[in-house]
C-alpha cells in the first residue's frame, strides 16, 4: 500500500509488542527489531500486576499514566485475544496492600482517604476484617487496604499473544537482531543491526536498559539504567489458594489459577548482571513467610530474573525530543511496564499516525531531561514529520481507533 508511514522498533519487550500492535493495526508498515526473542528481558520477569493505586501516596504523572491504562486493559486484552487467538489469563481479583506497624497503617489510612475522595472503590481493613478477606494472612497484620479493581495478568502469554496479533496485521519480528546505532538521514530514519541498515520515516526506541547508546548522540543522554528484579515462582500448598493479590513493603504475591504463585521483587542496582543470588531468593522467601505463613510450605519452582529499565525520576520516557523529531521514545517504564502497555502503545499511535501527543505525555516527555531552551516536545516536533503529510495520516486511519 503507498504512502504509508513506514515505522521501526527497537526493543520486543511487552511495551515494544504493544506499539507494534497498535502501529500495525491503524495502518502502519512496522518492522520491530529484537536483540534476543521476543519477550526475553524485563517482560519474562513479571508478575503482571497491574495495580496502580498500590502507592497510592504517589500521585503525579505516573498515577494518570497507570489509572488511564487500567481503564483500557479489558478492551486491550479482549482485542489481543480476538487478533491473535492466543489465550492469555487475566483477572481482576483486585489487591489487599497490609500493614505490619503503626506507620504503615497509618499509611494506608491516608491512601485510603485520598482514593475515596477520588471516586475509587477501596475499603480500609481493620485485622479482623482483612482476615476475613484473605484467609491466609499471618498474625503479623494488623490492617490492609483492599482495592477491588486491580488484578494481573499473565505477562509472557501477553506479549507472545501481541506479537502474534501484530503479525496478523503485517507487523513483521527480526529476532535476534542487534541494533548498534541510530542514524538521521534528512527525512529518514536508520537503525544500523548487526545484519544490515533497516530505514524507515521513524523509530520508536523501546529498548528498556539498554536505551542508552542508541540515540545518535542526543545530548543528554537518557538516564536509563538496569535495576535488577528477581521473581520467585513457588506451587502453593495444597488447599484454597489466595483470593487476591496481596503486597507488603517487602513483598508482593500473585495468584496464579494453576496453582503457582509468584513472589516478587527485588530492586537492585548492580548494572548488567542478570544472575539470581541467595540473598535475593532469601529476601523474598522471608517477606512472602511474614505476610503469608503458608509459603513455608510451598513448593519451590523457579526463579527469574530481568532487568527493569529505572529513570532518574522513576517515570517512564514517551514522546520525541525536539531535536529529534523522527526518534520517538517509549522507555524507562521500570516496574511499570506491563501496566502501562495499553496507554503507551495508544499515545505512541496517536503522536506518530495523528501527531497529536496529548496531555498525558507532558510530565513523561524525553525533554525534561534536557535543558530549558529544548524543553518544548510533542507538538512541534511531532507536526514536522507526520503533520505535513495527511496522506500518510489519512491511510493509517484505516483501522479505527480504540
Amino acid at each position: 500500500m503507498p504512502n504509508r508511514i513506514t515505522v521501526t522498533v527497537v526493543g520486543g519487550g511487552i511495551i515494544g509488542c504493544a506499539v507494534a500492535y497498535e502501529l500495525g493495526r491503524r495502518g502502519a508498515d512496522v518492522c520491530v527489531l529484537e536483540r534476543r526473542d521476543v519477550g526475553q528481558g524485563a517482560t519474562q520477569a513479571s508478575a503482571g500486576i497491574l495495580a496502580p493505586f498500590i502507592e497510592a501516596d504517589h500521585a503525579g504523572p505516573l498515577r494518570q499514566l497507570g489509572s488511564r491504562s487500567l481503564e483500557l486493559y479489558s478492551r486491550f486484552v479482549s482485542d489481543v485475544v480476538a487478533d491473535s487467538g492466543a489465550v492469555v489469563p487475566y483477572e481482576r481479583c483486585g489487591t489487599l496492600e497490609a500493614a505490619m506497624d503503626a506507620s504503615s497503617l497509618a499509611r494506608l489510612e491516608r491512601a485510603a482517604r485520598a482514593l475515596s475522595e477520588t471516586g475509587l472503590e477501596c475499603r480500609l481493613l481493620n485485622a479482623a476484617e482483612a482476615l476475613i478477606q484473605e484467609p491466609h494472612l499471618g498474625p503479623s497484620v494488623i490492617g490492609a487496604l483492599h482495592v477491588p479493581s486491580h488484578g494481573f495478568v499473565a505477562a509472557s502469554a501477553l506479549t507472545t499473544a501481541l506479537r502474534e496479533a501484530a503479525m496478523r496485521h503485517g507487523v513483521s519480528f527480526l529476532a535476534p537482531c542487534a541494533v548498534t546505532r541510530l542514524t538521521s538521514t534528512g527525512s529518514r530514519m536508520s537503525a544500523e543491526t548487526n545484519q544490515g541498515p533497516r530505514h524507515s520515516d521513524v523509530v520508536v526506541l523501546a529498548a528498556g536498559s539498554w536505551t542508552e547508546g542508541l540515540e545518535f548522540g542526543q545530548k543528554p543522554s537518557l538516564p536509563v539504567r538496569p535495576v535488577r528484579g528477581q521473581l520467585l515462582q513457588l506451587r502453593w500448598p495444597t488447599g484454597s489458594r489466595l483470593k487476591q493479590v496481596v503486597w507488603s513493603t517487602g513483598c508482593y504475591v500473585v495468584p496464579w489459577p494453576d496453582g503457582t504463585t509468584l513472589v516478587g521483587a527485588t530492586v537492585e542496582d548492580v548494572g548488567f548482571d542478570e544472575g539470581a543470588t541467595v540473598s535475593g531468593v532469601m529476601s523474598l522467601l522471608d517477606a512472602a513467610r511474614e505476610v503469608l505463613p503458608a509459603t513455608e510450605h510451598a513448593g519451590f519452582e523457579a526463579v527469574r530474573v530481568g532487568l527493569r529499565p529505572g529513570t532518574a525520576d522513576d517515570l517512564p520516557v514517551i514522546g520525541t525530543r525536539r531535536s529529534a523529531p523522527r526518534l520517538v521514545y517509549a522507555t524507562g517504564h521500570y516496574r511499570n511496564g506491563v501496566l502501562l502497555a495499553p496507554v503507551t502503545a495508544q499515545l505512541v499511535g496517536d503522536l506518530v499516525l495523528e501527531a497529536a501527543p496529548g496531555p498525558l505525555l507532558e510530565g513523561v516527555s524525553p525533554d525534561r531531561f534536557a535543558s530549558a531552551p529544548d524543553a518544548r516536545a510533542g507538538e512541534t516536533a511531532a507536526a514536522g514529520w507526520a503533520g505535513s503529510d495527511p496522506a500518510r495520516i489519512r491511510v493509517a486511519r484505516q483501522e479505527k481507533k480504540r
